[in-house]
């Protein structure tokens, strides 16, 4: 792992680089209807709830005292906004200082397959916002749609925390204020992250195999 150029680590997040190979599917528990399935596991659920934690701290520092309003950006980004939000309290009652948090929620819809579309939708997009909370970010087409809108609501300060941000070709997006993890155009599922609906229900990050995907196929 290594820093990207021009950032630092803290910006980047935890780097995950393009040879890395996963942990064996052996190594951890996962539900025996998702056997042959997946590939590895990409990132750890423990990892995973340990880098959210540093980011709650990270989001206290700089904005503790300030009262805010969370979006979670459903479907894929609920488990990811509801770890943060709770790391975020958990940090409230035990500091001299504390976010005060309303939490509402927006649906975006991009993806068909493995393969994102021209075809996105909002769904449900009243009252916004100053936290995003965001599962994954890779072409940067659904974030830059997002910013645009809440923009119009003209609110006093605008921040994304994104779980997993994809390092892809022609990519247009601004990367979030507050990163997880750096990861290869790898098609990834669990922690929230489907496929066509599936995987949901998996708690580590994992790589979806090709039987697997034809097995969801659509």
């Amino acid at each position: 792992m290594a820093d990207a150029v021009g950032k630092t680590a803290e910006d980047c997040g935890v780097v995950i680089q393009d040879d890395w190979p996963g942990y064996s599917l052996d190594l951890f528990s996962y539900p025996a209807h998702y056997s042959g399935d997946l590939d590895c596991v990409y990132i750890p659920h423990g990892v995973i709830m340990d880098r959210i934690e540093r980011l709650a701290r990270n989001i206290m520092d700089d904005l503790g005292d300030s009262a805010i309003v969370v979006l979670c950006v459903l479907k894929g980004g609920y488990q990811f906004s509801a770890d943060l939000v709770e790391g975020i309290k958990a940090l409230s009652r035990n500091s001299n200082r504390t976010i005060p948090m309303r939490v509402h929620f927006i649906r975006l819809k991009s993806y068909q397959n493995d393969q994102s579309t021209e075809d996105l939708q909002i769904v449900g997009a009243e009252d916004l916002t100053f936290l995003f909370g965001k599962a994954i970010v890779d072409t940067g087409k659904t974030m830059k749609m997002l910013l645009k809108h809440v923009e119009t609501f003209r609110p006093k300060m605008i921040k994304v925390a994104g779980l997993l941000v994809k390092r892809v070709p022609h990519s247009v997006a601004c990367l979030p204020d507050y990163i997880g993890f750096e990861i290869p155009n790898r098609f990834v599922v669990g922690y929230a992250l489907d496929y066509n609906e599936y995987f949901r229900d998996l708690d580590h990050i994992c790589v979806i195999s090709e039987s697997g995907k034809r097995k969801y196929k659509i």
